[in-house]
């Protein structure tokens, strides 16, 4: 009795310990300005306007680089090193097409020094300034003059003078491989949650869904996976097929995992998207889609 009472103390410590380690891993999730899409019917005067970077959000909490989640992001200390004690908000991105290597790299719990060398912090954002975005734009671009490293940029923030030059940009940046544009209101405060303070103008709209089963494959698809089962934020249920390379029906993504597809538009009655395209799997650390 005595030796099952020992086992048993020994047991709970070491629960309590990996207990222990796994809420030390874990920060409040930062609280997040997000974005709506743009509408032709807003203002565009009213706007900054900037490349959409696709890469991974980070959020420097002024101690650390945490995900949108609230993961912290385990960056080699010399990527952050120097910097303020005030919050930034950026995207933490390779280049146009490398999203996977920002994934990738932004997702190791141990740093791999080769791999953070091609990443760069791209700051769109002081939330602590205070004032409205007109007001905090050359805090940010001061902070980013006095950190003085060479992966560390300013987002180049533009004022267009018409929907021409608006859609010029975007079919420029799309053109180059980049995903989209975002619009800033500048009188806007920084304030959590999504608002038409911040939006974005993308070629194509996109979500994210979580797996939930697999369909199986025909013809030239046989023993494969046909398609994902999916289900959106919101529950609803549809079957992702299209743009699923032969690899991926081999070794789908694993159940309950978040995907990204595309689509054009939803269905009047069903609500479902039209012509859903899979586009990739997120597996940044903490990810969870926006809502």
């Amino acid at each position: 009795m005595h030796r099952l009472s020992w086992l048993h103390k020994f047991l709970l410590l070491v629960f309590l310990g990996l207990w222990l380690s796994f809420a030390g891993a874990q920060t409040a999730a930062p609280s997040l300005m997000l974005a709506h899409v743009w509408r032709k019917d807003l203002p565009l005067q009213d706007y900054w306007v900037s490349e959409k970077y696709d890469g991974v959000r980070g959020y420097w909490n002024g101690r650390q680089l945490i995900s949108r989640g609230g993961v912290p992001i385990a960056a080699p200390a010399w990527f952050t090193a120097g910097w303020p004690g005030t919050p930034m908000d950026g995207e933490l991105w390779a280049g146009r097409g490398q999203f996977g290597h920002a994934q990738s790299t932004t997702a190791q719990a141990q740093p791999d020094d080769a791999a953070w060398r091609k990443m760069c912090y791209m700051v769109f954002d002081m939330p602590a300034a205070g004032g409205s975005f007109d007001q905090r734009l050359p805090v940010l671009q001061s902070t980013v003059r006095t950190i003085n490293q060479s992966w560390v940029q300013a987002v180049e923030q533009r004022k267009l003078a018409s929907d021409a030059e608006l859609q010029q940009w975007l079919a420029q940046v799309v053109k180059g491989g980049g995903e989209g544009l975002m619009l800033h209101k500048g009188r806007a405060p920084y304030r959590s949650g999504r608002s038409d303070d911040l939006l974005k103008l993308k070629p194509f709209e996109d979500a994210e869904a979580r797996v939930i089963g697999y369909k199986p494959g025909r013809g030239q698809w046989e023993g494969m996976t046909g398609s994902l089962l999916v289900q959106s934020p919101d529950g609803r249920q549809f079957a992702l097929g299209s743009g699923l390379t032969a690899e991926l029906r081999k070794s789908p993504p694993a159940l309950g995992s978040w995907v990204t597809y595309r689509y054009q538009g939803l269905h009047e009655k069903s609500g479902l998207p039209r012509f859903a395209r899979f586009m990739r799997v997120r597996n940044e650390p903490g990810f969870e889609p926006e809502k």
